[in-house]
């Protein structure tokens, strides 16, 4: 097979990220709504080689153009789909499940589950803090 562009073959420098063949294959890109897909690649492109990063959601949201709640329930959906870890300010992409996992809203829509509600307590305390700051 010919190479269209050989003169610009990827290489890799500097940072590393990659998406494995799988995520594609066994369903999971199909799994994911289009703003679990824009977190979960951002998270991806800012991971270190352990999968690690530490932007807030407000570069997040920067960047990614995602709305606070938007952003706030692709992430609790990818951690109820066990595709990133997050402690309320470390994210860590993980290794790909056995299969993909549906995420299970509530009737407001937002996923539930134990670690969201420390998370969604997190948020609510930085955003309280912002706002703190800015009235004072």
């Amino acid at each position: 097979m010919e190479i269209p562009r050989p003169d610009r073959i990827r290489k890799i420098n500097g940072g590393f990220a990659f998406i494995e063949h799988r995520f594609l294959r066994s369903g999971f890109f199909e799994a994911l709504t289009s703003n679990e897909r824009t977190l979960y690649l951002f998270l991806l492109l800012v991971a270190d080689r352990n999968g690690t990063s530490f932007y807030d959601y407000e570069r997040i949201c920067k960047f990614t153009g995602l709305l606070l709640d938007d952003y706030v329930k692709a992430r609790n959906c990818l951690i109820d789909k066990d595709l990133i870890a997050f402690d309320g300010r470390v994210f860590q992409v993980l290794s790909l499940p056995s299969k993909p996992v549906k995420c299970k809203p509530t009737p407001s829509g937002v996923a539930t589950g134990a670690q969201d509600v420390a998370v969604q307590f997190h948020d609510i305390n930085q955003l309280l803090q912002k706002i703190g700051r800015k009235i004072l």
